[in-house]
């Protein structure tokens, strides 16, 4: 089982990457403790899995290739991601037989997957 996976974002971009996990997705704020907190960044409640945790890089480039990929109702997730204006792009079928998935960015343009279960 993974406790969390982490994200990178720069300075001063943790409400933009909020307003993504949080008011798209759904997915909780989870507190940090202080001594992390200090160091900017945010973390997320994963529903039915574990943690994501958005850090703070001082030479930030986006994800483009890696990435996690999450369980999820795909054509729920990929309706709310729409619906916020953000794009989202279906893989080929014949990639992974019998499991339909997307790929997508988050708010600063790391690369997601959302895949059914």
């Amino acid at each position: 089982m993974i406790h969390h996976v982490q994200v990178a974002c720069p300075a001063g971009a943790e409400d933009d990457e909020r307003a993504f996990y949080t008011g798209v997705l759904g997915w909780a704020e989870l507190p940090k403790p202080p001594l992390l907190a200090a160091r900017g960044g945010c973390w997320f409640q994963v529903p039915g899995a574990g943690e994501l945790h958005v850090g703070v890089e001082a030479d930030f480039r986006p994800a483009r290739k890696a990435h996690p990929a999450f369980v999820v109702d795909v054509d729920a997730v990929a309706a709310a991601i729409e619906s916020s204006g953000r794009s989202v792009t279906w893989a080929d079928p014949a990639e992974i037989p019998g499991r339909r998935r997307f790929h997508t960015f988050d708010a600063v343009g790391n690369r997601l997957e959302f895949l059914e279960g």
